[in-house]
């Protein structure tokens, strides 16, 4: 820690000494902290350059749809994970209203929707195929869902419209949500003990796919609007006749005072781009090898040096 402490102080200084930026204000720059692992290594991470620059950070846990809202309001500074398939929506409604902007957008490649381990494909042979999907449901049948399958989603507040998707493709399951992204990791390892079919929410970037390889189940192809408009999409009277966006953004976005205010941190901000094995590292750190967030981001910052340290210039 010392060392690192050490390597954030010299890069303060050269942030620090530049005569185009004006002084950093010495309250708090407010990180919003969510529910999955990578978000809040990364905020920790992020946090932690700030803090070797000079800075105050303070961390809030806040609703990871709600966030966009208090970030438009100065509620809170910034937010580095902005997924397209999970927040696209409250980002762009944000963004209309005002207050809030893309600072720039992270090399990582996103996806977020069905997915399945390889041991339910040996079980169900026509997968990825949604239809393939849809006649082995009884495979998926649970007590809580009777004959019908069970679709095990993310957390309510991602959002992910999986019970409109079922609507609107008329398919034989149910779909009931996980409380964490914790549970869903919970799930897949019980369900590896006997090799029981499961099909759940996942996304890439995160640990999950080097753990348990697997494939996201095909819908429809995702076209922009077939979450709002029946007439866009396979399906004339439906919308969410689709799957999610196959090769989705991942955005950073601040609170447009955050420039005029901590305008050090700011430029440093502009600079920050992870790409996806680094964010699969971060929540591995956190996820599989069982460290605390900060200590995860004490020990990525130390272990990647040649990633950030020119972001502080």
């Amino acid at each position: 820690m010392q060392r690192l402490t050490r390597l954030l102080l010299g890069a303060a200084t050269l942030a620090l000494a530049s005569p185009v930026l004006a002084e950093d204000s010495s309250d708090p720059i407010v990180i919003p902290i969510h529910n999955w692992s990578s978000q809040i290594v990364m905020s920790n991470v992020v946090g932690q350059i700030f803090e070797g620059m000079g800075n105050s950070v303070e961390y809030v846990s806040t609703d990871s749809q709600a966030v966009y809202e208090a970030v438009r309001l100065g509620d809170a500074t910034l937010e580095l994970e902005v997924w397209e398939g999970a927040f696209g929506a409250s980002f762009r409604a944000a963004v209309e209203k005002g207050g809030i902007h893309d600072v720039t957008t992270h090399n990582a490649v996103t996806r977020e929707d069905w997915w399945y381990p390889m041991w339910t494909k040996e079980a169900c042979p026509g997968l990825p195929d949604w239809q393939a999907l849809n006649e082995c449901a009884a495979l998926f049948a649970t007590p809580e869902t009777g004959e019908k399958g069970r679709f095990l989603g993310g957390p309510v507040d991602w959002l992910k419209h999986d019970q409109e998707k079922v609507d609107a493709l008329g398919m034989n399951f149910v779909v009931v949500n996980a409380g964490s992204a914790a549970a869903l990791w919970a799930e897949i390892a019980a369900a590896e003990k006997d090799k029981t079919p499961i099909v759940l929410f996942n996304w890439t970037p995160n640990f999950a796919e080097a753990v348990w390889p697997g494939e996201f189940v095909n819908f429809p192809e995702w076209v922009e609007g077939c979450d709002k408009d029946p007439a866009v999409g396979p399906i004339p009277d439906k919308v969410y006749d689709c799957g999610n966006p196959a090769n989705g953004y991942l955005k950073i976005a601040a609170w447009d005072g955050m420039k005029d205010k901590w305008p050090g941190a700011y430029a440093a901000l502009q600079k920050v781009n992870f790409t996806n094995a680094q964010i699969a590292e971060m929540a591995k750190l956190v996820d599989i090898d069982g460290m605390e967030p900060e200590d995860a981001a004490t020990a990525w910052l130390e272990a990647n040096e040649a990633v950030w340290t020119s972001w502080t210039e």
